[in-house]
């Protein structure tokens, strides 16, 4: 496996990423961090690791620069920012257009938190792009409008113990109708840190990238 760090041109100065590229991929999974994270989140990942073994390229970027994180890490603010994050994740999707070796593989987003937020709004920006969503412990009710617009197949993971985020979820899978389903994992909470928990969501984003990245062969 190719392991790549590179600086995306997005923002000032640019967003620094990982990117793990696996022999023969099936497609490319952005991963969206959630509120007061980094590309160093250790459960994205761990669900990174799971993609890539299962021929999955995966793509984990800082959405803040340095100087924005310094800022965050005081007020708070930018990691709140639902469309500032999704527009960048939307021009990181277009960066993955130009690159040689991603641009031929369909794109998912992975999206934690309020990542997931994020997430969903780049998708409903990127139809043309973007084949599938999975949000863990997601806030997909901060999506707003861009919601129902959403065309790619989403998974939404929840905690079973983690009821609010339950409900919002619930919620969304009814704004977004068929293209949504909703899966409750048994006797975790928001982070996932019961033992056994993140590796089923692992699992479960694994099968479900597999399922609908499904490369496009174009007639000759």
């Amino acid at each position: 496996m190719e392991i790549r760090e590179v600086t995306i041109p997005v923002a000032d100065g640019g967003l620094p990423a990982d990117v793990n590229f696996p022999d023969h991929p099936q497609g490319v999974v952005l991963f969206a961090h959630g509120s007061g994270s980094s590309r160093h989140s250790p459960r994205n990942v761990a669900v990174a690791h799971e993609l890539n073994d299962r021929s999955l390229a995966t793509v984990l970027v800082d959405l803040l620069t340095p100087e924005e994180d310094r800022v965050d890490a005081v007020t708070a603010e930018l990691r709140f920012n639902i469309g500032m994050l999704a527009d960048r994740l939307a021009a990181i999707v277009d960066w993955m257009g130009t690159e040689q070796m991603l641009a031929p593989l369909p794109v998912g987003l992975f999206g934690a938190s309020t990542g997931a937020a994020a997430a969903l709004v780049a998708a409903a920006a990127r139809p043309e792009r973007v084949r599938a969503v999975v949000s863990r412990g997601g806030r997909p009710d901060l999506a707003g409008p861009a919601l129902s617009s959403v065309r790619a197949p989403t998974l939404l993971l929840v905690g079973g113990l983690d009821e609010q985020v339950i409900a919002l979820n619930e919620q969304a899978r009814g704004e977004q109708g068929d293209v949504a389903e909703l899966r409750i994992i048994p006797g975790a909470t928001h982070l996932f840190e019961e033992p056994g928990t993140l590796e089923q969501v692992a699992d479960q984003a694994a099968s479900w990238f597999s399922r609908h990245l499904v490369p496009v062969h174009r007639a000759a």
